[in-house]
């Protein structure tokens, strides 16, 4: 299984003065998602090399629901691409709108900390 899912709910510790989620908190969340997303495929020790193309579509409001969808979709060698959807939902009309979607890069790594082989895309585990 190379993907991972999360929901949570955004409280206003989580915001700024307009109410809405601080960017750095939704990124957070997606790096979350992301990791768990890649240690799913590879099994092992992961890190975050890179956030690319990271796009804030609509604001997300206090009382809002975020669902985080993360999936591996292109491995190297070493690496792994994921891509991370953020929706939103209100959850007193259940309305969904992609709030925000990026894609992160994390490399595996072993015992010594150095990059390790990750198996291919198609690899299936038990």
């Amino acid at each position: 299984m190379s993907e991972a899912r999360m929901l949570e709910i955004i409280f206003p510790a989580n915001t700024n003065n307009l109410g809405t989620a601080f960017g750095g908190y939704i990124l957070s969340l997606m790096d979350k998602a992301a990791s768990i997303a890649a240690v799913r495929h590879c099994r092992k020790t992961v890190v975050t090399v890179s956030m690319d193309t990271v796009t804030f579509h609509v604001p997300i409001k206090v009382g809002d629901a975020v669902n985080l969808y993360a999936q591996v979709v292109k491995v190297g060698r070493t690496s792994m691409h994921i891509q991370v959807d953020v929706h939103k939902e209100n959850l007193a009309t259940a309305e969904q709108v992609l709030a925000t979607s990026g894609r992160f890069v994390f490399v595996a790594l072993d015992a010594e900390g150095k990059p390790t082989p990750v198996p291919p895309l198609d690899h299936v585990h038990d």
